[in-house]
Formats: structure tokens, sequence, C-alpha cells
């Protein structure tokens, strides 16, 4: 984005975010069982300051708004829970008790929400839960709303394939997503003006419990129409926008609009910089503008997910329009420049947003940006290869680095030019050539010491939150070694939740394929409780490195060992490193296969090395 900014004097983000206060809590410190402390919005009580040279004023001003915690009167009958957690808890009051709208990311956090509303509006049970979408911060903290024995008979509405979407995302690149995730959070980082003030869509997430109740409705089309505890619901499906499952609703009776997470108070994600998949920026508009159309002047207001809600119905309209537009136009315009024959880095540099969405607050880069969202929509349509020859075949990082600063003329001369680079003022050279720096001689510490300055200041400048995040969370881990806490997004509901096919895949990933390579064996999983029916045989077979699965009906050839099993539970406890007898699993054939198959799984390092080799 350019140096433009909208007007500071606007208050009308600051009137909505406090309009329907009722009561926060006090302190607004969430804990676990043990002690542990899972969620602190009080230590953005800095955030009240005005913005010191440390943090862009842009950002800063998103901090103050995303740190306001509290319960919301949205309209009569609906209720926001913000600053607990990174999104929102919503809770719309029916005949007999509540329907809860994405219970945060945490238990103790929803517990905590939920005992906040029942403080001011009084003890209802749950009577229904809803995920907009297949992302953690929606259905992680469940188990907070509906404590273990008190789901029975309460619907749990989520679009069609959110399961799915919701487990798979924490399997396959689950680990390294997770400790890119550290960096674009600022987990370990201090919450201070110069350190974390927050991810521009809320200020962190929360370190407690992970849980999952799966879905009892699915949203299948747009239109369907669902009534729970006498709330009716009318449903619109938008696959494939902010999330792979998700889905906007609107609640008539109350002339509210849930936008889910596809329209925020900022420009967001079409590629998380933690991974994922890339989202289609495309569709994204396509389902705003449909949005539009299909619930126009059916509602008030319009609230979501995250941030604060907007009131006046041609309000949420030029909302809804220009988040549409701004999707629609980074899409069209990447297009355009690239059919031109610009490459990703190049359409980054020379794209800028029109001066009616560069001057709208909702669309500045609090959490996505232009820069990296025009990547990846490059990414999405041509991959990673820019065409260029040169770049089809380049040495490794640490390859690299070592003949760039050959080059230079040896480290000390490499060292001091990317400090004169610095003092000029061209922090993103003097980034790149102290990278090679640091990554010829990972020992140098003086050159460490250069770049992680160089990264501290170049956070301080970002407007964007996760852009700042893994600067200065680059700076604290060159200079004090890699340490501090994950998020665990493990738990025994989560792994239930996994198909079979899943928890293979999830094995099938980890194997040490060059280990692997001279073995060739065959394990048949006869599980008799499988969806599809009773005894179904799932053929597993290593071969050349690779392990591969399919359902086997009728076999051709026996399978070296087949283990007939009651269950996913012990299919999980094989995987953990039980035995087949521990487990009562039937064995027929060569137990060793297993014993064999087991000992290729690696065990990924979850604090594996960014900004040194």
């Amino acid at each position: 984005m350019s140096d433009a900014l909208p007007s500071f004097e606007d208050a009308t983000d600051f009137d909505n975010a406090d309009r329907g206060f009722l009561g926060s809590l006090v302190p607004g410190v969430v804990k676990a069982d043990d002690g542990r402390v899972v969620w602190d919005n009080d230590a953005y009580e800095f955030l009240k300051a005005e913005c010191p040279e440390t943090a862009h004023p842009s950002l800063w001003r998103q901090g103050r708004l995303c740190a306001r915690q509290g319960l919301y009167e949205v309209t009569d009958g609906i209720y926001q829970v913000r600053g607990l957690d990174i999104s929102n808890m919503t809770i719309v009051e029916g005949e007999r008790g509540i329907v809860v709208i994405d219970p945060l990311i945490s238990v103790e956090t929803a517990a905590a929400a939920l005992a906040l509303y029942k403080e001011h509006r009084g003890d209802r049970p749950v009577t229904g839960v809803i995920y907009t979408h297949s992302h953690g911060d929606h259905f992680g903290g469940v188990r907070g709303v509906l404590p273990h024995g008190t789901e029975e008979g309460v619907p749990i509405l989520a679009p069609a394939g959110f399961l799915e979407h919701a487990v798979s995302e924490n399997v396959y690149a689950g680990n390294a997503m997770t400790r890119r995730a550290s960096y674009m959070y600022g987990v370990g980082l201090p919450k201070a003006p110069d350190g974390q003030i927050g991810v521009g869509l809320g200020q962190a997430a929360s370190t407690g419990t992970i849980s999952l109740i799966p879905p009892t409705v699915d949203i299948t089309e747009t239109g369907q129409e669902e009534t729970v505890d006498g709330v009716r619901i009318v449903f619109q499906l938008t696959p494939g926008t902010e999330a792979p499952a998700e889905m906007n609703f609107l609640f008539p009776d109350h002339r509210a609009l849930c936008l889910a997470e596809n329209a925020t108070h900022n420009m967001h994600n079409v590629l998380t910089l933690r991974g994922a998949v890339v989202r289609d920026s495309r569709i994204w508009a396509q389902y705003l503008d449909e949005a539009i159309e299909y619930f126009h002047g059916r509602y008030d207001v319009g609230f979501a997910s995250h941030h604060w809600p907007t009131w006046g119905h041609d309000n949420v309209v030029e909302f809804l329009a220009g988040q549409r537009d701004l999707y629609a136009y980074m899409h069209d315009q990447t297009l355009r420049l690239l059919n031109a024959g610009y490459t990703g880095v190049e359409i980054a540099e020379r794209i800028e947003l029109p001066p009616a969405l560069e001057k709208a607050w909702h669309a500045r880069g609090y959490y996505g940006s232009l820069s990296h969202n025009t990547k990846a929509i490059y990414q999405r349509y041509l991959g990673w290869y820019d065409g260029n020859p040169a770049h089809l075949w380049e040495r490794p990082p640490a390859e690299l680095a070592a003949r760039y600063v050959e080059v230079a003329g040896g480290a000390a001369d490499a060292l001091a030019k990317a400090r004169a680079y610095a003092e000029d003022g061209d922090l993103r050279f003097a980034a790149t050539l102290l990278d090679h720096v640091v990554f010829a001689d990972p020992g140098n510490e003086e050159s460490k010491e250069v770049l992680a300055g160089v990264y501290q200041r170049l956070g301080y400048g970002a407007e964007n939150a996760t852009w700042r995040n893994f600067y200065l969370r680059g700076a604290q881990e060159l200079r004090d070694g890699v340490a501090g806490e994950m998020v665990d997004m493990t738990n025994p509901e989560m792994s239930m939740a996994l198909s079979v096919p899943m928890l293979i895949d999830s094995v099938a990933v980890a194997i040490d394929g060059p280990r692997a390579w001279d073995d060739d064996l065959t394990i048949d999983l006869v599980l008799l409780d499988a969806p599809t029916g009773a005894g179904e045989r799932r053929r597993l077979t290593l071969r050349n490195g690779a392990l591969t699965h399919r359902v086997a009906a009728a076999p051709r050839t026996p399978a070296g060992l087949t283990l007939t099993l009651g269950g996913k539970a012990q299919l999980l406890g094989l995987l953990g490193g039980k035995s087949p007898q521990e487990l009562g699993i039937g064995v027929e054939g060569d137990p060793a296969l297993l014993v064999r198959l087991l000992s290729y799984v690696t065990k990924p390092d979850p604090f594996f090395p960014i900004v040194t080799p």
C-alpha cells in the first residue's frame, strides 16, 4: 500500500466498537485449571497511550479497536463477547436458551465468555451451536459451552465439508504451519509498544485446550432454512472464500446478518503467512456480491466473527461492496499484470488500490497485505516458478548465501556493505544481504545482531500486524535462539474427527522415504465399524518409500499382515505405539510388518530454524 492513510478524525469505527457495551471481564485474564494463563487482554493496556515511534500509527489504531473487551448488544436478542480471544463469540437468545455462534479457540476462553454473558443476561442453557467455518478459532472452545455430557439433543450446525477441512488443515502440514504461526502471531514476543501489539484480526490467539464436537446438521445449499430453539436462520454457502467450508446467514426475525469471516474490518489473507492452501479471491468477491443481493432489505445490522458490527442497512451494503471490490480488484489486476508478463514480485511492487479503497479503514492491510496477497494470487494460477531459467534451478539458501558473500568480498565486506544500506534507509536490501551473511556463517554473532536490528526497524514500520510479528520474532530468535511455547492443535476429539484415510495419510507424510526405499510390504486393516459398512478392508502398501492405501473389498493377493479392528480408537492406539495385543486387535499374518512400517515414521522438530540455516 502507499503511504496515504484514511482520516484519523473519522471516529465511526470507535463508536461502533463501543456501541452496546454491557460489561467486561475483570480482570481480563483467563486461566487453565492448572493456573496457566491462556488469555490476558489486560496486557494490552499500553495501547491506550499515544502511538510511539516503535509502531505504525494505523496499526496502533487497529490494536486499540481490537483490544476492546466485553459483552456487547448487537441488536435485541443478539450479543457478542469480544476481546476474549482472537475471534468473537456471538450469542442469540432463543425460546428456551441460547444459540452460540463460533465458541472461540479454547475451552477456557469460551467458558469465560459464556460466564460473562450469563452475568449480565441470566443463566440460560445452550440449545444450539453454529460453526461459521472450518478454522480452529471458530470451534476449538466448544467444550467450554457444551461440556461433556451436555451435548445430547443440542443441534450443531456447520457448512458442508466442515469436519474434513477443520481437521485436515492441522494434519498434513501441521508442524510447519504451527511453527510459522508462532512468527505470524508473535508467540513469545512481549506484549508491549516495542513488541506484539496485535495481529490485525484481533489481539492474539488463546493458548488453552482445543476441543471439537462434530456437527449434527449440515448446511448444504444457499437458501436452506433451519429453526433452532425458535430462532429462524437463512443460510448462504460460501465455500472457497476465507475458508474451504464457510457460510453467511441471516436472522430474519432479528434483521441481523452474520458475515462469518468473509467481511471483516481489514484486508484479509488470500494466503496466510503461516501457510495454507491459496484462497480464491475471485469467488470470494462473487459470494460477497451474492450476499448483497440475496439478503437485500432484510437486515439492519451486519456482524462478523471478528471485529465490530456495522449498523444501518445502507452502511452494511457499502461495507460489503467495498470488501467485494477489494478482493475482485486484487484478483483482476494481478491477472492483468500476470498476463502482461510481470512476475509475482514485480506485480506486488506495481499494484495500488483505487483511492476510495485506499482511504477505507476496512481495506487496510493489517492481517493480509496487498503485497503478499497479489503474490498468492500469482501462485494460485502459475505456481512458484516465474518463467526465468535463472530461477529454475537455483542453489539452496545456505549454498547460495556462501556464494553471494564470496562475490561481495567476504563476510566482513558484505557486513560493512549491509550496514551502509541500512544506514541509507534501504532496509529491504540490507535484510537480504545480511540474510546471506548469516546463512553463509550462522556462527557470526555480529551479522546476526545487525540483521536483528534491521528486522526490528522493519517491524516497527509495518502497518501489517503479521509482518510486524514476523520481523520482531525473527529478531528475537536471532538474538536469543529458538524457544517459546507452541500452540497445541491436537487433542483426542480432534484425532477422533479424522477419517481413517486421513489418519493413514498422516502416517504416509511422515515416512522416511530413503530409509524405506528397499522395503515392500502390505498390511490390510479390517474396520468393523467403518461408515461404508461393517468389515471394510483397507489395504496399505509400502513400496519404493511411498505408503499408499485403498479400499480392497476383494484383494487379488493376500496381505502379509491383516489387522481386524473394532474401530478408529484402536487404530489411534496402534499409531500411538500400543501393540495389537494391548488393544485387543485381531492379528493374522506377520506382526513384524507393522513394527517395520512404524519404524520408518518420523517425528518432525516443532522448533525447526527459520532465520538461520
